[in-house]
């Protein structure tokens, strides 16, 4: 690790990566820019956050793939800290589950170029969201589709459909049947119509029991919308 001496002013970057010369071509080209001050590690969790604790960075800079752990491990530590993700794929997965570890700037160096990357980096740095329009979609169908909770019993098969899995889910949630109604796009004798198929199926007579059973032998499924 190391970097050429301080910049004043400068934001301080880490560069985390498991490939050591696209790291040194990619912690060159910053050095380069008198705005930022450069370290790097490897792509490890506990190299990471000893990096992090060794040079205080003001962003960290990970290039990863699918496995997105060592974001996770790091936005636990140190949630203060923005985190830019680099990477080739920039599918819904891939921008939803970033966005869910803890980053506040997504990069795809397939469709843009360097110098937005440092554009990026002093975004996230001054506390705003760096995300193309594009992946925004991704963000927003994600967060306006319902979510669902997969409901098992001992043997471990699924008791219910998909629609009474997402009745379940917003019940655990702790809304009302008129709450649920309104975001399945339901009349309320139909949620209570799916509450008490609901009830039948899993063994319980109330909301309570059912939320502490959805507790302890649910899931949780990707959102999803399920057409009434």
């Amino acid at each position: 690790m190391g970097d050429f001496g301080p910049k004043v002013d400068a934001i301080s970057v880490l560069v985390a990566d498991s490939s050591h010369m696209q790291t040194q071509l990619l912690v060159a080209a910053l050095r380069r820019r008198p705005e930022f001050r450069v370290h790097y590690c490897l792509l490890e969790s506990e190299a990471i956050l000893a990096a992090i604790e060794q040079h205080e960075p003001n962003v960290v800079v990970i290039a990863a793939e699918r496995d997105l752990s060592s974001i996770r491990s790091v936005h636990l530590s140190y949630p203060e800290i923005p985190k830019v993700l680099l990477t080739g794929n920039a599918d819904r997965s891939t921008v939803v589950n970033a966005f869910r570890a803890g980053v506040r700037g997504l990069f795809c160096f397939a469709d843009l170029p360097f110098r937005l990357l440092c554009r990026c980096i002093q975004c996230v740095h001054e506390g705003q969201v760096w995300v193309s329009n594009g992946q925004l979609e991704h963000l927003i169908e994600t967060i306006t589709h319902v979510p669902s909770l997969r409901v098992i019993n001992s043997n471990g098969h699924n008791l219910l459909t998909r629609r009474e899995e997402q009745v379940v889910a917003l019940v655990a949630d702790g809304l009302s049947n008129r709450d649920v109604a309104h975001e399945l796009g339901l009349s309320e004798h139909t949620v209570k119509k799916y509450l008490y198929r609901i009830f039948d199926k899993v063994g319980v007579s109330s909301r309570v029991e059912l939320v502490l059973y959805a507790v302890t032998r649910g899931a949780v499924r990707n959102a999803e919308w399920v057409p009434a």
